[in-house]
């Protein structure tokens, strides 16, 4: 026998004392009855996040008391945010983003584990099939920007070497652009490469600028209305990838960015705030490369991934 399903004493909101008695059990009789309608789920969990979903969002309506005019404009919105995205642009994920969600997720599901490396949000500008090069290549291409030698290393959390790490590395030029925004096609500031076998890495990337999320979409546009702004603290992307190791999606940010504390996505941490130490034209490189004397910049990032989870 189906036991009744009871509303969430959760479910009782400010807005409900302003409403009268009979009213409030109109409302908490649909809640019943939406609830029940998952009853018959044979899949427990996705029960459980329906039920939790309708118990949460119907208390977000009683409790603002949405008008219809502002449901529909929320309609209108969503529906927007789904014309705007196609394979190159994914507009849903920035929105999850400003909201926070994508952050909360991944603190949810990336609890600490020893001294492990971090992980932030992914972002809306990854792309599969990023081109390989060796350790010490160049991910920038011909993307504009200050040259900058990022190196490390890749280890467990027991201290050992993680040889054969794949490394994903993807960063917006100095323009604020990724590739992918452009029209043309192009294929630059992003790349992959493995760790060596003692696990070190490094490349020449560029040295990240602050640059805004894309926001002349119904995104920005929201952002805006609400007085906030688009902007991204300096960041560079990183995506860590060993069989039998948890894969590590991360950044790492400018020391001295002004934007540290106004990240728009909300994805600073700050053991991922890394020093990026300008060099003066001239300067020799690490490996000896040639800049035409211009100035560069270099960081160091060693990462450590934890045990896959069971």
């Amino acid at each position: 026998m189906t036991q009744q399903t009871r509303v969430p004493e959760t479910e009782s909101t400010p807005g409900s004392g302003q409403v009268s008695a009979a009213q409030q059990n109109v409302e908490e009789q649909l809640v019943r009855n939406v609830l029940r309608s998952f009853e018959d789920c044979q899949d427990p969990r996705l029960k459980q996040l329906m039920q939790s979903l309708v118990t949460h969002l119907h208390a977000f309506i009683r409790d603002v008391r949405l008008t219809e005019e502002e449901w529909n404009k929320a309609i209108e919105f969503l529906t927007a945010v789904g014309h705007i995205t196609d394979d190159r642009r994914q507009e849903f994920i920035l929105l999850s983003d400003v909201f926070g969600a994508s952050m909360q997720t991944i603190n949810v599901n990336h609890e600490a584990y020893g001294d492990a490396t971090e992980a932030t949000v992914f972002g809306p500008f990854f792309v599969e099939d990023a081109p390989r090069i060796e350790n010490g290549g160049d991910i920038a291409g011909a993307a504009p920007g200050e040259p900058c030698w990022v190196e490390g290393t890749v280890k467990d959390t027991d201290g050992n070497p993680v040889p054969n790490a794949r490394i994903e590395v993807w960063e917006a030029d100095e323009d604020g652009f990724y590739d992918v925004q452009y029209s043309d096609q192009r294929v630059s500031g992003r790349a992959h490469l493995y760790s060596d076998d003692d696990g070190n890495y490094r490349f020449w990337g560029l040295t990240p600028t602050p640059y805004p999320i894309p926001h002349d979409g119904p995104v920005g546009k929201m952002l805006e209305a609400v007085g906030r702004s688009p902007m991204r603290a300096s960041h560079l992307h990183f995506m860590v990838t060993k069989p039998g190791l948890r894969t590590l999606v991360t950044h790492i940010f400018v020391r001295g960015d002004e934007l540290l504390k106004y990240d728009t996505v909300f994805g600073v941490k700050a053991s991922l705030i890394k020093d990026f130490v300008q060099q003066d034209p001239g300067t020799p490189t690490p490996d000896g490369r040639e800049l035409g004397g211009r100035a560069w910049a270099r960081t160091r990032f060693d990462l450590v991934l934890p045990p896959a989870a069971d």
